[in-house]
């Protein structure tokens, strides 16, 4: 049981962007509760936070159909043996951050048994599955969202919601500073610089890298003295220098541990992987391609299901493919190749974009961390 002023949160954050995104929000959950217990299933950003991981986030980061059969049984595993210990321990408020395939269903199991839940982040039902309102409904008591569209959306299902604007807009300066990057990352100060993020996930990393760096080289030979950088996940590091080695690269690669927003930073344009970084590099006002190349049947299963012609939240929230998406067939070396020296040999189309997303970060940009602590002690006292 908790004691008055020392509340138990119990988190489940499944991969680097709910790890961050969760981080974010305990810190001020730390602040507004100095004595609170956190714990359940998180990354190292959130154990800064004095979070005490059951499991780590990386047993969860899977992605697509295809792969997640590879790894079902030990993940409904995990989900089982936290619901039943969570259901007996009973914290005051359990909090899924993103995951919603893991979480939703959790929520409403711990939520038919007397716990309270919040659900931070709101699913893509405005995309995808608009199904899952009706998981919502059932397992939240409240939803955090990060687009401002969102809550009218909900309040029509009878979800409760609030919007927080997205963490990572207050995290990310609105002018980010590109020389002072380059001498962290020792990085020439002058010449290209283009970033290369193959996702966070060992499937993505496995897929998309090779890809990626085969286009570099191309990019190399078109525009000799481009600077190439990938920020690794610290647990994939070994796979990405593997891979590396082992394929077409550029020679002027430069691998960093971590410092994904160092990178960005640095970088004028960058080659990333469908998901969260997109908006990160969108918040870095740097113009992108977006790619992303999974299992064909994945791919076959998901795609009846999107409801718009984007997957790129920079274009979703723009409404408009204000970068380039090559996915599947299309995520190929030579075409990659090709986007990206697009956007290097037409200035004034690169200063259009980062404008577009100056506009998008001032819209996004909110005291995110006390507007989602203040409707969590609402939950909290409800």
């Amino acid at each position: 049981m908790s004691t008055p002023g020392a509340p138990r949160f119990a988190l489940v954050a499944g991969e680097a962007s709910g790890d961050l995104l969760a981080s974010l929000v305990l810190k001020a959950m730390r602040e507004r509760w100095p004595q609170l217990q956190a714990q359940g299933i998180g990354g190292p950003q959130m154990a800064e936070q004095g979070f005490e991981a059951w499991w780590p986030a990386q047993k969860l980061s899977v992605s697509g159909y295809v792969e997640v059969l590879r790894h079902l049984r030990e993940i409904l595993g995990i989900r089982d043996a936290l619901r039943e210990r969570l259901l007996r321990e009973r914290p005051d408020v359990f909090i899924g951050v993103d995951a919603p395939d893991f979480n939703l269903g959790l929520e409403a199991q711990l939520r038919a048994g007397g716990v309270k839940t919040v659900h931070f982040v709101c699913p893509s039902i405005w995309a995808w599955r608009m199904k899952r309102v009706e998981k919502l409904q059932r397992g939240c008591d409240h939803v955090l969202c990060i687009f401002p569209f969102e809550p009218e959306l909900l309040a029509k299902h009878g979800v409760a919601a609030t919007y927080v604007g997205h963490p990572l807009a207050n995290v990310i300066p609105m002018e980010p500073d590109q020389a002072g990057a380059r001498a962290t990352l020792g990085l020439p100060a002058e010449g290209e610089v283009v970033a290369v993020l193959p996702g966070s996930r060992a499937s993505e990393v496995e897929g998309l890298l090779p890809r990626f760096l085969a286009a570099a080289a191309l990019l190399e030979r078109r525009r000799p003295g481009t600077t190439f950088v990938v920020p690794a996940v610290p647990v994939l590091q070994e796979r990405i220098e593997r891979l590396a080695a082992s394929g077409p690269a550029p020679r002027n690669l430069v691998i960093v541990r971590g410092q994904s927003h160092a990178v960005l930073a640095a970088c004028d344009v960058a080659l990333v992987a469908s998901g969260t970084a997109t908006l990160e590099t969108a918040l870095f006002k740097r113009p992108m391609v977006i790619s992303y190349a999974t299992h064909w049947l994945t791919y076959a299963l998901m795609k009846p299901r999107h409801l718009q012609p984007w997957i790129g939240l920079p274009n979703i929230l723009c409404r408009d493919f204000v970068v380039p998406e090559l996915l599947q067939s299309n995520a190929k070396p030579e075409l990659l190749c090709g986007a990206l020296a697009d956007w290097l040999e037409a200035p004034e189309r690169m200063r259009a974009v980062q404008e577009k997303f100056r506009d998008l970060h001032v819209l996004l940009r909110r005291d995110t961390a006390t507007l989602a602590t203040d409707a969590i002690a609402q939950v909290l006292s409800s």
